[in-house]
């Protein structure tokens, strides 16, 4: 089991720099994993770093064609 603690809503919009309706959105269509116990909303850091690995943009190196 993951020894980090969750993080709420909040603390993960904070983290990736976007509002509460954003992660709400990545969470709801499950791009963002989340954890849901009762009516509380959790997420996992792991879920953030996957997340942002997921959508990491890279630049293609020079000379090279894409």
């Amino acid at each position: 089991m993951n020894a980090a603690p969750l993080l709420t809503r909040q603390q993960a919009a904070a983290h990736l720099g976007v509002s509460l309706r954003t992660i709400d959105n990545l969470a709801t269509s499950g791009d963002l994993p989340s954890i849901k116990i009762g009516r509380v909303v959790r997420i996992r850091p792991s879920a953030i770093e996957y997340y942002c690995e997921a959508h990491e943009t890279r630049k293609p190196r020079a000379g090279r064609k894409v």
